[in-house]
């Protein structure tokens, strides 16, 4: 059995050639099995890999796994899909089950180590149904703090600059209120192309493309269980799952249902472009008799108290600033680029084994819930 460091890797290209050697043990299951690389994005070499295999047979059901929608979260979620192959994938049945496992859906992102693409667009801001519905004048929240979540000029002095930066929070906390400055930052924006949080103007190709593999795989299948997986949000070193309101509204009994114990629930009010909201629609519009889990699973480091999430914002705002604008000393530009790894993928051992941990958690309590391993066990 493999150790919990030997999960992760170091950089993209480690990564993906890790995933795309996946192939040969999953031909020995579905032995028509294909592994395709769609390049994405203006630089060479940046490509999302997929690697789908049919049920053999009698298909009832495809478990979808998708990861590194926010580049660098992507190193999580790909030792997460190595997990899934090494201990998960010969409890499946292979004549009524398919899989398609999504390597870097924002490869440039996982490459560069930062969460937004090429074009500083956060992908889970960019999913819409109807095809480029762009929302206008969507976060007034945002707006009235836009001096506090836009670019600024390089950073000079890293202490002077956190404390004009907590000094901003602390000032918008008192004159919004909490919810609304949380709110300004979880909805989205769609109009300071160089913010934090920016849905875009227009789809990105990861969109056009997930949207068809969501679209193949309900038409394709009367049962699809999606897992999507993230890190940064919840309490340290735990897993949280987060579904749509369209799937369920009651946090207790999916706790109970799934065995997990940290759940929420995604609101179209609160979340705007999140693909979460768009594949539940898309299912309900044009796919009402298959069924549908689709989870989003995250990975905590900070913690979730306020304490973290000052942090959590002091650490996006800064980073983003820094890509923009650049930093005066190279030690404040380091400590920025180490901050930011530490939210979204730490180096710590106790954090990894965590991941690992809590992502055999969250797999056998999604597919036990849905009937994917209990099929297998009982052939």
């Amino acid at each position: 059995m493999k150790t919990s460091e030997e999960y992760f890797s170091t950089t993209y290209e480690e990564s993906r050639q890790n995933f795309r050697s996946h192939l040969d043990k999953i031909i020995t299951m579905w032995p028509e099995a294909e592994l395709t690389s769609e390049a994405i994005g203006q630089e060479p070499d940046n490509t999302i890999d997929m690697i789908h295999a049919q049920a053999r047979t009698d298909p009832e059901q495809v478990i979808v796994m998708t990861t590194g929608e926010h580049g660098i979260e992507g190193y999580g979620g790909a030792a997460v899909l190595d997990l899934f192959v090494h201990e998960y994938l010969e409890k499946i049945d292979p004549k009524t089950t398919g899989i398609c496992l999504i390597h870097a859906l924002n490869p440039w992102g996982m490459r560069n180590h930062r969460r937004v693409t090429e074009n500083n667009i956060d992908l889970n801001r960019n999913y819409f149904y109807e095809d480029n519905a762009i929302p206008e004048d969507i976060n007034k929240n945002y707006e009235k703090e836009k001096g506090l979540f836009l670019p600024d000029g390089k950073i000079e002095d890293l202490e002077n600059q956190r404390k004009e930066l907590h000094g901003q929070l602390l000032n918008a906390l008192a004159e919004e209120g909490y919810s609304r400055v949380k709110e300004a930052k979880g909805m989205g924006q769609y109009e300071f192309e160089r913010g934090v949080y920016y849905g875009g103007q227009a789809e990105e190709e990861t969109t056009k493309f997930l949207k068809r593999v969501h679209r193949n795989m309900l038409h394709g299948y009367p049962r699809v269980i999606h897992m999507d997986w993230h890190t940064a949000l919840g309490p340290t070193n735990e897993v949280t799952m987060l579904v749509s309101e369209k799937i369920s509204d009651d946090e207790e009994q999916l706790k109970k249902d799934y065995q997990l114990d940290n759940v929420g629930i995604i609101s179209s009010d609160n979340v705007k472009g999140d693909s979460k909201t768009y594949v539940n629609k898309l299912r309900e519009e044009e796919y009402p008799d298959t069924y549908l889990f689709s989870g989003l699973f995250e990975f905590g480091t900070f913690g979730d108290d306020k304490k973290a999430e000052f942090r959590e914002f002091m650490t996006i705002i800064l980073e983003n600033q820094l890509y923009w604008e650049g930093a005066e000393k190279e030690e404040d530009r380091q400590w920025i680029l180490d901050e930011f790894r530490e939210m979204f993928y730490p180096d710590e051992a106790e954090w990894r084994e965590s991941v690992i941990k809590e992502a055999r958690r969250a797999i056998e309590g999604v597919l036990k819930q849905e009937g994917v391993l209990h099929i297998r066990a009982g052939r």
